[in-house]
């Protein structure tokens, strides 16, 4: 691939040193994700047969099912919030209640949910186990349907703050937090408490689901009765990359162990655990990620023998952005967020003293998720470079990148194949199709646009100093032609809804 003189000089040996790197960490990074995509697929296939004779309507009828408090922090979400918390109502668990934290809204998602729920203002006594912005008021429902519906009005602090109010007010012993924008099966919480139940050596301290896409997925009354492919090309490029990330990435990770990553739209928590780690981090703008790594870290400076756990079912559906300004932010405060986790937490790097999450774990993440897209764009700045000086071969670097490309379009056929043979969520042959197209164009144009936004969230952390989440406008679920339409909902004085506002750490983005 180097043409070289007879004589090397220094600039020679320092090129063949970089291509030896590159290819090195390349094909490391191929047989990576292949360990993790067939762990996967034997963790999923062993975890639908374990399955398959679950009842779970002994979960359901039992008074001893542990409580639970399911916390949704929501900030300027009137397109969607009656839908959601429709949605969360609807779920399936004996000993459950919904706690939606209105952070300081600037839309009519508070008027919304007083005028649906029937909400009134009650006294309540917060307990404020964990530092939080003013709670101004709490609300309730007169009407006993909804009566174990909780809303929290309070000022404006993000979602960590949002998250910590919420806990302040719950009650049950586990909470799961999820994003306001999320559609939950019914049957969510009983699959997610299981692991609980089940695990007897070990303490099992959180556990994960794995988030699935849901524009273009038609809802009614809070439940997703058809689920379809997104129309538009850059969600199709997100339904894959969720695909490819939670059923052969976090699948296999869980099995190991090694979860270093809760996503904040889908998870369950110890509450004991998580107000004896501090709540949530206000600081950081990645605290899903914050707060399992500092979870972990606790358990076991404690001398805490744990667990933490992953299902691999389809539980939750969110709404992913529809633009590529709206994706470029929210990829950037990703990427910014999990940087700044890394380094608060440092101290695991390749110690054996934390086990699994400090050999393998963390220096997985620091090398392969946050410096892969970083030595990539440094790469490819570098081959323009030799390929202007005239010092490369084009014809091997042609058969260098179309291996990648075929390596890419192949995994990501197999992780389509993989969910056909698993949970089977896209019933249609003309859906799949759109997506093993997308999969033909994504290392082309989605997978670039992912590495610009990694390199430019980590310009922005180090160089900027950048703590600002962005907006992340919401585009509202689909509901079947004539069905339910909802009903108008008018108010005298309606909160302003500026157009593009961005703050702070908002508490739904």
């Amino acid at each position: 691939m180097i043409e070289f003189d007879n004589q090397n000089s220094l600039i020679d040996i320092l090129i063949y040193i970089f291509f030896f790197v590159t290819y090195g960490y390349t094909v490391f990074v191929m047989v990576s994700y292949l360990v993790l995509g067939i762990l996967s697929v034997v963790q999923a296939r062993k975890y639908l047969r374990r399955n398959s004779y679950t009842d779970y309507l002994n979960i359901l009828q039992s008074p001893e099912a542990p409580t639970v408090s399911i916390l949704a922090p929501a900030y300027n979400e009137e397109a969607s919030i009656i839908e959601n918390v429709r949605s969360l109502l609807s779920i399936r668990y004996p000993n459950f209640e919904v706690i939606v934290v209105n952070d300081g809204s600037r839309d009519r998602s508070l008027i919304k949910l007083i005028e649906e729920y029937q909400l009134e203002p009650v006294d309540f006594a917060v307990n404020y186990a964990l530092a939080t912005k003013n709670v101004k008021a709490v609300y309730k429902s007169k009407n006993p349907t909804y009566n174990n519906l909780v809303v929290v009005d309070k000022e404006n602090g993000g979602k960590s703050d949002a998250l910590n109010a919420a806990i302040n007010v719950s009650t049950g012993e586990y909470t799961l937090n999820i994003d306001v924008d999320c559609i939950l099966e019914e049957d969510c919480l009983l699959k997610l408490m299981k692991p609980f139940l089940e695990e007897t050596e070990k303490n099992m301290i959180a556990t994960g689901g794995v988030v699935r896409i849901a524009n273009n997925c038609k809802i009614e009354k809070g439940r997703i009765t058809e689920i379809n492919v997104p129309n538009k090309l850059l969600s199709q490029f997100q339904t894959l990359e969720y695909l490819r990330s939670f059923l052969l990435g976090r699948v296999a990770w869980g099995s190991l162990d090694g979860l270093l990553l809760i996503s904040g739209a889908l998870g369950v928590f110890q509450k004991e655990l998580v107000i004896a780690c501090g709540g949530y981090d206000d600081d950081t703008i990645g605290e899903d990620m914050e707060l399992t790594v500092r979870m972990r870290r606790y358990a076991r400076e404690k001398d805490i023998d744990y667990v933490v756990g992953f299902v691999p079912d389809p539980l939750c559906w969110t709404e992913v952005p529809e633009s590529w300004a709206v994706l470029r932010r929210q990829r950037n405060r990703w990427t910014r967020g999990a940087l700044e986790t890394l380094l608060a937490h440092k101290r695991l790097f390749l110690n054996p003293y934390y086990g699994k999450i400090g050999m393998i774990s963390y220096p997985y993440w620091l090398l392969f998720e946050w410096l892969a897209p970083l030595i990539e764009a440094f790469g490819i700045l570098l081959l323009v470079l030799f390929s202007l000086l005239g010092v490369i071969n084009i014809s091997f670097l042609y058969l260098f990148i179309a291996l990648i490309y075929g390596y890419t379009v192949s995994f990501t056929i197999a992780t389509l194949y993989i969910e056909e043979i698993t949970f089977f969520q896209y019933k249609k042959r003309r859906q799949l199709l759109r997506l093993v197209l997308a999969g033909l164009l994504e290392p082309l144009i989605f997978h670039p646009f992912l590495v610009y936004c990694s390199v430019t969230g980590n310009w922005d952390y180090f160089f900027e100093g950048k703590k600002a989440w962005g907006s992340m406008k919401r585009v509202g679920f689909k509901k079947p032609s004539g069905g339910n339409k909802g009903r108008k909902i008018t108010a005298s004085k309606p909160n302003p809804s500026p157009k593009n506002q961005v703050r702070s750490t908002p508490a739904g983005a």
